[in-house]
């Protein structure tokens, strides 16, 4: 059924524990998504996972992203700045970026701006601390390279979560453009790791309009968390795919539980697995429910959690060989 379901949008849902599969998961979608036809799989990894595709046999590309500062609206500006949009340093950062199209050009604009040297000052130090983070370039990732052939992995691993927000932020924003505008013939599918940590910054909008309004012009978005309590209760009862992994925590399994399908009989938290690998997946097209055991990947996986058993066993095996092996 992989095929049938990337011939359409989706929602979808990834939720587990951690160490329980949800990251492992979201890379065998990865590999569903680059078999087929027509489709921009674009992953958004926050802890580099999904690195090592870069030295695997297959059409992946992985970026360290940069963006546009005028790929962010006025009101990003200030979000992903912590600063209040109807006062002083926040208002005057409004201004320049509703003036100005890169992020030299909004400092050099304020520096000009006839305003209170304090207000001046705090707008100029945001400003700055904005362009220590190295991702606002005036050439940033085009929506072409995106919704190019195969897979593109943006690697965030470097990016505190104020950056990667705001990367995700222009690159949800460009996906959803590019296709109410027909840049692209290509449907995007937007696959989110530790989505949990984007839910409350300057991401939040950009994502709620792919989950609410993306399906329409053909743009697809899965999230993946360990934390399902903090996904905002749209998201969970827009997803009209849900695997879920193990879950312990009461909170997690109640913001699922209040999102249950009609169809799906019994006690939704004595159906989750208990065990790694293993998924309940809700399927909303053909309303239904099945258990699951994730095929194993393809390409290399870079998502395990370390072990103080595997350093022990990496010294072992050096005491060995005496280091080296031919």
């Amino acid at each position: 059924r992989s095929t049938s379901m990337v011939d359409r949008p989706h929602v979808g849902l990834v939720v587990g524990k951690r160490g329980s599969g949800k990251t492992y998961t979201l890379g065998v979608l990865a590999e569903g998504l680059l078999a087929a036809e027509g489709v921009a799989p674009v992953v958004v990894d926050p802890m580099g996972a999904f690195t090592p595709l870069s030295a695997a046999d297959v059409s992946a590309t992985v970026v360290d992203p940069s963006v546009r500062a005028d790929a962010l609206d006025p009101r990003q500006w200030c979000t992903v700045l912590g600063l209040d949009p109807e006062r002083g340093a926040g208002a005057l950062v409004w201004r320049a970026a509703s003036e100005r199209a890169t992020l030299g050009g909004m400092r050099s604009w304020v520096a000009d701006a006839d305003v209170a040297a304090s207000t001046a000052r705090a707008a100029t130090n945001h400003l700055a601390l904005a362009a220590s983070w190295g991702v606002f370039e005036p050439s940033g990732i085009e929506v072409e390279t995106l919704c190019s052939d195969g897979l593109t992995v943006l690697d965030m691993s470097e990016f505190a979560s104020r950056p990667a927000g705001a990367v995700l932020a222009a690159v949800a924003t460009a996906l959803y453009d590019a296709r109410v505008t027909d840049r692209t013939d290509r449907l995007p599918w937007l696959l989110v790791d530790e989505a949990h940590a984007f839910t409350d910054g300057v991401a939040r909008r950009p994502l709620r309009r792919l989950v609410t309004r993306g399906r329409q012009p053909g743009v697809s978005c899965v999230l993946a968390t360990q934390r399902p309590s903090a996904v905002p209760p749209t998201t969970v009862s827009q997803t009209d795919l849900l695997v879920a992994h193990r879950l312990t925590s009461t909170a997690d399994i109640d913001a699922l539980q209040a999102a249950q399908p009609t169809y799906l009989d019994g006690d939704f938290t004595a159906r989750l697995p208990e065990t790694t690998g293993d998924a309940l997946v809700v399927d909303d097209d053909t309303e239904s429910v099945h258990h699951v055991t994730v095929r194993e990947r393809r390409t290399p996986h870079g998502g395990e959690t370390p072990r103080a058993s595997d350093l022990k066993a990496d010294r072992e095996h050096e005491a060995r060989t005496g280091g080296s092996e031919i």
